[in-house]
């Protein structure tokens, strides 16, 4: 399939691309998404995620090879100069693709013999959840439980501090109010972080199905979770600070959960 040449910014697959990269409400209403870089729309597509158009720029690409998925898809070459614009980051390898949403819904996951499964509830910051994505693809969590989001899953910042895992790994974007109604359905204990009143976190029996519950960055878990939880676990903290960063917290506790599984068999 040939590809059509842009070269202006006033295109209106660019202003399309520029606003589906910069405004939540525009994803959630088109059900559209951005993906850059080679590796982060192969890793989408991989995933079973549609691509509608890809667009990219020769001058940037690592080789000449495009995502391999490109039947029905509409190719758009542009020039270094208006990739420059577009890129919502640098280091991309000059392919940006247009894809469409799935429904992120519980009925769609599969979890193990043994869950383990990661719940956040109203995260803020993108870096934050694509970093706890990136653990949860290390770690082998079941799935990743978005609860009463701040930060939409589709962000680009979600996209690139996850390198794509938010693609890999299972996800449910639900309230916290269905998150538990599923966990239980599915008889996961809940454990969540909280600074006082909890037990050390390597103290804690997580040999079992367990979901880790993670709060907001400023003001930790609402108290839904706190009234509902089976056991509540801490991170020893020895300077000034009372806590983690919540994507630390939640690689430190979920590497545990494999050392105790590990040790265990």
């Amino acid at each position: 399939m040939a590809a059509e040449k842009i070269t202006s910014a006033r295109n209106p697959r660019i202003k399309e691309l520029i606003l589906l990269q910069s405004k939540s409400r525009e994803r959630r209403e088109k059900a559209l998404f951005v993906v850059e870089g080679q590796r982060e729309v192969q890793r989408a597509i991989a995933a079973g995620f549609v691509p509608i158009s890809i667009f990219y720029c020769p001058e940037y690409m690592e080789s000449t090879d495009l995502p391999e998925v490109v039947v029905g898809v509409e190719l758009f070459e542009v020039s270094a100069n208006l990739y420059d614009r577009i890129a919502y980051r640098g280091s991309t390898e000059g392919v940006i693709a247009l894809m469409r949403m799935k429904p992120l819904l519980p009925e769609r996951i599969t979890l193990s013999d043994n869950p383990l499964v990661i719940v956040v509830e109203s995260i803020e910051k993108p870096g934050n959840l694509g970093a706890i994505f990136r653990t949860a693809d290390a770690c082998g969590a079941d799935c990743v439980m978005v609860c009463d989001p701040l930060a939409d899953v589709f962000n680009p910042n979600v996209i690139r501090a996850s390198t794509g895992a938010c693609f890999s790994v299972q996800c449910i974007c639900c309230t916290s109010e269905e998150a538990f109604k599923w966990l239980k359905i599915h008889n996961v204990s809940i454990l969540i972080t909280q600074l006082q009143d909890a037990s050390l976190y390597y103290d804690t029996d997580m040999r079992g199905a367990v979901a880790i519950v993670f709060g907001r960055e400023d003001t930790g878990l609402s108290s839904f979770w706190k009234e509902r939880s089976d056991a509540q676990i801490r991170i020893p903290m020895g300077g000034i600070c009372d806590s983690l960063n919540v994507s630390v917290s939640a690689a430190v506790i979920c590497f545990e959960v494999l050392r105790q599984r590990a040790k265990n068999t």
